[in-house]
């Protein structure tokens, strides 16, 4: 095999590696276990963490990545042998299953977010939110984007890498007004001051606010760009206008959390929807409904203008992996809630944030960072100024009360996102707030 291949030992396939980086002799291993000795070690290892499913730890994190309550019987829906079937259904004739179940997944994404056309998932909301920026560039055929600093940081990091190997790309952040919303008249002037290919626009944002989407949308339109919205918080669209309504072009978002548990770095599903003029710019694959030659109904996929197949570099993305098996799991829990469900599921999340967010504000040395309405999450300023150590004492008595924003910007040192669901009780939000009044009275 080295022969053919024209190395002359399998350490020439290792060049690549610099020499000091390489292994030099056997790896210091434990001796060798057997199967059960070594399902206890794992064991040992898990039991050794605490964990907010258990409930020995009270958790409010979120930014992104928000836990919800699963239904149970998606575990065992998704087990059905009409979805045990070949990842990329490309034989639509044994693929019926799959293909019918991402054409629902899409159907729910478009009404979601009151668009026409969405395609078979990406690989979550971040690299959504970077193919949505391509996307625009391949239509208006500009290089500048003008990105809301609501925006989620880590979004906005995976855009600016992904457009980092474009050589005229141009990023234009627009910073927040004083009550936490896009700086509408930055907006307007960035947008005239060159011509851009889209406004992007993240409601609720990073900071939990929700942002007034339509004028966002109508500035966009006159400096002839196109409007992008994303969304973090799927929830959020039972009670809000979706970003269809307000005119917007193209929306993305991620379903994590509501469609399966929240892990560390995924998976996640990438929502992706889009006006039907722009269908044949758009990312991914699109999964239509026909009839065959007997007129019975069938599903195929319609477009795929994906790297792997006929476009190669003419392909609309390049990120090759959707998460089909998370937008099975997205499409099941949605439809498990039905709109009645969906709907109360929002005014449960907005009813106990909206409590916790009163309690907090009114302690001692808490204050709310911005006044402006929110739905499920809301970012408080910390007395001393530090919300990491906030976290890490509160952390040792069971709590983790909400993300400290220093992780994402030093200038956010002092604040604490602070996100709660329909799982958390009274009880459970009268707790933070007896532990939070006992440090700002320390303080």
């Amino acid at each position: 095999m080295l022969e053919v291949i024209g190395v002359d030992s399998v350490s020439d396939l290792f060049r690549s590696i610099p020499a000091d980086s390489r292994a030099k002799g056997p790896l210091d291993l434990p001796p060798p276990l057997s199967e059960h000795e070594l399902l206890g070690l794992l064991q040992s290892l898990a039991d050794a963490n605490r964990s907010a499913a258990t409930g020995e730890l009270l958790s409010f994190l979120g930014a992104g990545a928000t836990a919800h309550g699963i239904p149970q019987a998606l575990d065992d829906i998704i087990r059905r042998t009409e979805f045990l079937t070949a990842y990329t259904p490309y034989q639509a004739e044994i693929s019926q299953g799959t293909l019918q179940a991402v054409f629902e997944f899409q159907t729910l994404v478009c009404e979601l977010f009151g668009l026409e056309v969405a395609n078979a998932s990406m690989y979550d909301g971040a690299t959504a939110t970077a193919e949505a920026l391509l996307m625009t560039r391949r239509i208006k055929r500009r290089d500048r984007f003008v990105v809301s600093e609501g925006l989620h940081p880590e979004y906005m990091e995976t855009c600016e890498t992904i457009l980092s190997g474009l050589s005229e790309a141009e990023l234009v952040r627009i910073p927040l007004g004083a009550d936490g919303r896009t700086d509408a008249s930055a907006m307007k002037a960035a947008l005239a001051e060159a011509p851009s290919a889209c406004l992007v626009v993240q409601s609720p944002n990073i900071f939990g606010v929700v942002e007034d989407l339509a004028p966002l949308a109508n500035l966009a339109h006159e400096a002839d760009a196109l409007a992008i919205a994303v969304v973090t918080e799927m929830v959020s669209l039972s009670l809000l206008e979706p970003p269809g309504a307000c005119d917007f072009d193209i929306a993305v978002g991620e379903g994590v959390g509501y469609a399966v548990p929240v892990s560390l770095g995924g998976p996640g599903v990438g929502l992706f929807a889009t006006r039907d003029k722009f269908k044949r710019q758009m990312p991914g694959r699109l999964i239509g409904e026909t009839l065959d030659a007997n007129g019975v109904r069938g599903y195929v996929m319609t477009l795929a203008t994906r790297e792997q197949h006929i476009r190669r570099e003419k392909a609309t993305s390049n990120i090759c992996t959707n998460q089909g098996l998370i937008a099975l799991c997205f499409t099941i829990a949605s439809s498990l809630l039905g709109r009645s469900g969906f709907t109360q599921l929002g005014h449960l999340n907005f009813a106990k944030a909206q409590y916790a967010r009163e309690a907090i504000a009114a302690l001692d040395g808490f204050e709310l960072r911005y006044v402006a309405p929110a739905f499920n999450e809301f970012a408080v300023r910390v007395s001393g100024g530090d919300a990491t150590a906030l976290v890490n004492d509160l952390a040792a008595d069971g709590i983790l009360p909400g993300v400290a924003m220093g992780r994402f910007d030093p200038a956010w040192k002092d604040t604490l996102l602070v996100t709660v669901t329909e799982l958390h009780r009274r009880e459970d939000i009268d707790r933070l707030v007896t532990a939070l009044a006992k440090k700002g009275a320390s303080s």
